[in-house]
């Protein structure tokens, strides 16, 4: 299989989302380098569905990385010479992350290439496709995975889409649905060692609350401060 032009290559070693880097500094440091690929991934298929002008052509670019994705789980296979994909390769496969199971992400991002106006199935859909699997394998790499996490994920992946989308109808929805989900989490009783996803879910909170027509203010030293708090105390 051989990686499409178009599809450009990433540096795997740094995130686009600040507060996802600041989460990451948390993490265990033998977790940390596989934590990171994996955010990357989503981000990448983040960034091929906040380009894609054309639906179809988007959703090839996100069957490819699927397609890609499932694949690894052949061991007689040769990966494709794309960074990200060698990289999944060889940080996440042995931690016992299958291909298959980093595929499903595309579910949900796939959901958000059918409109500009998400209907509440949409969000819904991108919500369980993209958080739940994302947080799952999340806690999976930091050794623990309590009965809330993909509800936490869920809520995370809405809230996010709540300053994603440009439509303030959607970015409403997304919101009520993202706190539906939070109110059900309950980071107090996490381990330490999932303080990087109790973090994301402290923000995620955050930004839940927020007007429809306002968008979060990341990295702000309010949020930076209480993040610190959080890291310490754990609450």
């Amino acid at each position: 299989m051989s990686t499409p032009a178009s599809i450009p290559t990433a540096d795997t070693s740094s995130l686009a989302d600040p507060e996802r880097a600041l989460a990451l500094s948390h993490a265990a440091a033998e977790s940390r380098a596989a934590l990171a690929v994996l955010w990357a991934l989503d981000e990448r298929m983040g960034a091929i569905v906040a380009a894609a002008r054309d639906p179809l052509i988007g959703s090839m670019r996100l069957v490819w990385w699927r397609d890609a994705l499932e694949a690894l789980d052949d061991q007689s296979a040769k990966v494709p010479a794309e960074p990200l994909l060698q990289a999944l390769a060889a940080s996440l496969l042995p931690a016992g992350v299958r291909g298959t199971d980093m595929a499903a992400l595309e579910t949900g991002w796939a959901a958000l290439l059918e409109g500009e106006t998400l209907t509440p199935d949409q969000i819904d859909s991108h919500g369980a496709g993209r958080g739940a699997p994302l947080f799952r394998l999340s806690a999976r790499l930091l050794g623990q995975e309590p009965a809330d996490i993909d509800a936490a994920g869920a809520g995370w992946a809405l809230a996010d889409l709540g300053h994603r989308t440009q439509s303030i109808e959607s970015r409403g929805q997304a919101r009520v649905a993202a706190l539906d989900r939070l109110a059900q989490v309950d980071i107090g009783r996490w381990p330490r060692s999932l303080r990087p996803l109790g973090l994301l879910v402290m923000f995620a909170r955050q930004d839940a609350q927020l007007p429809a027509d306002q968008l979060r203010r990341q990295a702000s030293p309010k949020r930076l401060f209480r993040s610190l708090a959080y890291a310490l105390l754990g609450r």
